[in-house]
């Protein structure tokens, strides 16, 4: 029988807003004594503490100090508006979507679609029709580059990437490119750590036909003009694909104002569980690829002589998706978002100021990148210690960083480094915690 497949906008409708279980409620977050979360329809006032209050890891202790969480760019934590929307639909609404009639099945149905909704006025899409419910970033580049990827290049064809890239988004081009004959050119970058703009200008020419470019670096926080860039290369009518796994986090997005005909993210990294994410793509292009897994959910009717898909973006989700990591990415980003959005963007740069300053005054401390318009990602060195030994020291002070390549080998390479220690910065962190993590650095440079 064809699978029924719901209207995403009517599923998100009131019969979402109104479902019995929690995980379709507002996940607004908790006041403080005294101090409102906002009136209705207006985002509530923010600081770092009122956050605070809603992270229950926050508040345990590692190694006998209070968890200082500083390796954010890896995955943030969860607040526990999400912990309880997740407890709340397997304990109350457990169902597979999309095919039942039942209560259950409808319910899990609206909750599904509704975050495809949320999604979509989160990115400023025109629709949830162009959302697509991916794993993850990765999943979604790869999805990119098999499905759109296959049927559009050729040989002779270029795919344009800067160096500062992380791999999820070297990786699945170098794949398809080798299928198809095309070439990866890697777009070199300034020594401040931004992608040089004249030789991205230089670099374009009508062999482009994708540039895949982060919104921002994972590595050394680079925020690049995005806008500028899609408008440059779709001039030469090349398609864009934008890595936003850094970037939604840390400011607004509008995926219209940036042109972008592809953008991807993961909700890991936005306060959401693992194992889920979103790839948008602009209608006319979405419309234009085909299936890249088969299997259920995308079709709509299947015999042995002939199968007949669902229309998109069912089409790009095959088999049972990841019902729970919607219904906690739905949790998130209504708990993000009854913030004001400004105001977090405007304390994480100050907070990212106040870091860039703390940490200058720790004996042979490098960070590794300057340019001005970037995110809370503080990449160092610290002269004689191994960056694994570094993060070894802090884990005993209770502060998690990371160390290793961070998955942008040749970003690293650019400063002549294999390794690295990060430190990555979140709306929920504070000046304290800069000042413990610096206080741990100085003691390991006196011989810790």
């Amino acid at each position: 029988m064809p699978t029924t497949v719901p209207d995403p906008v009517a599923a998100a409708g009131p019969a979402a807003a109104t479902a019995s279980y929690p995980v379709a409620q507002p996940a607004e977050p908790t006041a403080l004594p005294g101090q409102g979360t906002g009136l209705p329809g207006q985002p509530a006032a923010f600081s770092p503490e009122l956050a605070r209050r809603d992270f229950p890891i926050l508040h345990r202790t590692v190694n006998g100090h209070p968890l200082v969480w500083l390796d954010n760019g890896a995955t943030t934590q969860k607040p526990r508006q999400v912990i309880e929307a997740l407890a709340g639909f397997y304990g109350s609404a457990n169902s597979n979507i999309h095919r039942g009639a039942h209560t259950m099945a409808r319910e899990a149905t609206e909750a599904y679609e509704a975050g495809r909704a949320a999604v979509a006025q989160f990115l400023g899409a025109p629709s949830p029709d162009s959302i697509v419910f991916v794993r993850g970033t990765t999943e979604g580049i790869n999805l990119v580059a098999q499905s759109w990827g296959r049927a559009n290049l050729g040989p002779g064809d270029d795919i344009l990437v800067p160096v500062l890239e992380h791999h999820s988004n070297i990786v699945p081009w170098q794949l398809v490119a080798k299928e198809t004959r095309a070439r990866v050119v890697p777009v070199p970058l300034r020594p401040d750590g931004q992608t040089d703009l004249n030789a991205y200008a230089d670099l374009l020419s009508m062999r482009t036909q994708l540039v895949a470019i982060s919104h921002a670096s994972n590595v050394l926080g680079s925020v690049p003009p995005v806008r500028e860039m899609a408008a440059l290369a779709h001039r030469y009518g090349a398609k864009v694909l934008v890595d936003g796994a850094q970037a939604v986090a840390h400011f607004p997005v509008d995926v219209q104002d940036l042109d972008a005909d592809f953008y991807v993210f993961s909700g890991h990294k936005l306060f959401a569980p693992t194992g889920i994410g979103a790839l948008y793509a602009k209608p006319e292009v979405l419309k234009t690829m085909a299936p890249w897994q088969g299997g259920g959910n995308m079709i709509e009717s299947v015999d042995f002589g002939r199968t007949t898909y669902a229309p998109v973006p069912h089409l790009l989700e095959a088999g049972t998706g990841h019902i729970s990591g919607v219904v906690g990415l739905l949790s998130a980003l209504n708990w993000l978002t009854a913030f004001d959005r400004d105001a977090i963007a405007a304390y994480e740069t100050s907070l990212m100021a106040y870091a860039q300053q703390a940490l200058a005054t720790v004996p042979g401390l490098e960070v590794l990148g300057s340019a001005p318009d970037r995110i809370g990602v503080l990449t160092f060195t610290l002269a004689g210690h191994d960056p694994a030994r570094i993060a070894d020291w802090l884990d005993r002070d209770g502060i998690a960083i990371r160390a290793g390549h961070h998955c942008a080998q040749p970003a690293l390479a650019h400063y002549g480094l294999e390794s690295a220690a990060r430190a990555s910065l979140a709306l929920y962190n504070t000046r304290e915690e800069v000042d413990k993590l610096v206080a741990s650095l100085q003691r390991l440079h006196l011989g810790g």
